[in-house]
């Protein structure tokens, strides 16, 4: 049995970085960067007006003759006098010897000229060229996360595809005799099974939108050959149960005997001991407690930062949190403890029903309170750390 922190260090040296692929920029929502992005233009990349109003070379004159338009798409080689003015629209381009934008409410206006009341600084409401980001400097750097607004600048930069890393293709295997689909009808001795739904919607979350699941039956033959065939299809397996030491817990025998290579089993934790992990060839197998508050408490510890280092994040862990604690905690396991917490701007409450079955209390927790396990109590009043994850 090995420590947390041996434990995300294994895991974080064996999650290697997916292979790259170009993609549409209309695609790459949720992928993230494997090459850093150059802007192949200005953008703006002509001086633009930034208001509906008229368009000078600021002086201290206030009136000034209007001689044309410029609306947005237009591009007009109007050259201005001291005298003169244009009426411009947001966005349209500015003449190479204008220098200022008065907005339309601050002038008086007929059909030949402006009276300016209200005089703006001088280069005032003037979008310059290259205002947002210059040709040939960086866009994004490689490991960024491609978001909607991340989209929508590529797509002004006139950029079409980028490089990023696939995401991993991930399988779910449920295993237990006990369990049902949630909407059948429900027999003595069973139960629905959540921990499937309750993963892929983690999952979600980090852009993996689509994780197959399959199911097999508490047997070493049915185990067996279930993870024969998903351990050639997928980059990420998870699996859900049988994964202890009872009678009908086959997991671990099942993966051994496919060759999966075990690089650790059992963390020194509480919740969620019970945890292998391996892999075979590029493939990693987190075999998880059946147990859904224990299995989801092993997620955002282990899975989640390796899922998200094969990604490409430069960040895999979540930043912690310090909040003062509102009651005393006792440990006297030896084990890290990881305490279903609610935290606001100041202080931290540890929820009732921290059993590893138990999910009510993990819907309304934002955080896992860490004790470690060299630490026997913590008393109220005391500064604790925290993971967030909501």
């Amino acid at each position: 049995m090995i420590k947390v922190e041996e434990a995300i260090t294994i895991i974080e040296a064996n999650s290697n970085r997916m292979p790259a692929k170009l993609v549409s920029v209309s695609k790459a929502l949720g992928f993230v960067l494997a090459k850093k992005v150059i802007s192949p233009i200005n953008m703006p990349p002509f001086r633009q007006s930034a208001m509906d109003g008229y368009a000078f070379t600021h002086s201290i004159r206030h009136q000034y003759d209007i001689i044309g338009t410029s609306q947005a798409g237009d591009h007009s080689n109007i050259k201005l006098k001291n005298t003169e003015a244009i009426r411009i629209f947001t966005g349209a381009f500015v003449p190479d010897n204008a220098d200022t934008v008065v907005m339309q409410e601050h002038v008086m206006a007929n059909k030949d000229s402006i009276l300016i009341a209200t005089m703006p600084e001088k280069f005032s409401n003037v979008r310059s060229k290259g205002e947002q980001i210059g040709k040939d400097e960086v866009v994004f750097e490689a490991n960024t996360l491609i978001t909607p607004a991340a989209i929508g600048f590529l797509a002004c930069l006139g950029i079409t595809e980028v490089e990023v890393y696939k995401k991993p293709k991930v399988a779910i295997l449920v295993t237990g005799n006990e369990l049902i689909q949630p909407g059948k009808k429900l027999r003595k001795g069973k139960i629905f099974e959540s921990n499937s739904i309750m993963l892929q919607a983690a999952l979600q979350t980090i852009g993996i939108e689509k994780a197959k699941v399959y199911r097999v039956k508490d047997n070493l033959k049915a185990t067996k050959k279930a993870l024969k065939d998903i351990l050639k299809k997928y980059d990420i397996v998870l699996i859900s149960g049988g994964i202890s030491v009872g009678d009908y817990d086959f997991v671990k025998e099942a993966l051994l005997q496919n060759e999966v290579k075990e690089l650790f089993y059992k963390i020194n934790q509480k919740p969620g001991k019970p945890m292998f992990f391996g892999s075979k060839n590029e493939t990693l197998v987190f075999a998880l407690p059946g147990n859904p508050a224990s299995s989801l408490t092993n997620f955002y510890i282990y899975v989640l930062p390796a899922i998200k280092n094969r990604m490409g994040f430069s960040e895999i862990h979540k930043t912690k949190v310090v909040r003062k604690l509102n009651s005393e905690i006792k440990n006297d396991t030896g084990k890290t403890l990881f305490l279903k917490a609610k935290y606001d701007e100041t202080n931290v409450t540890v929820l009732n029903g921290q059993s590893s079955a138990m999910l009510n209390t993990f819907a309304v927790a934002n955080s896992l309170l860490i004790v470690p396990e060299n630490v026997e109590e913590y008393k109220k009043g005391q500064l604790v750390t925290l993971l967030p994850i909501d």
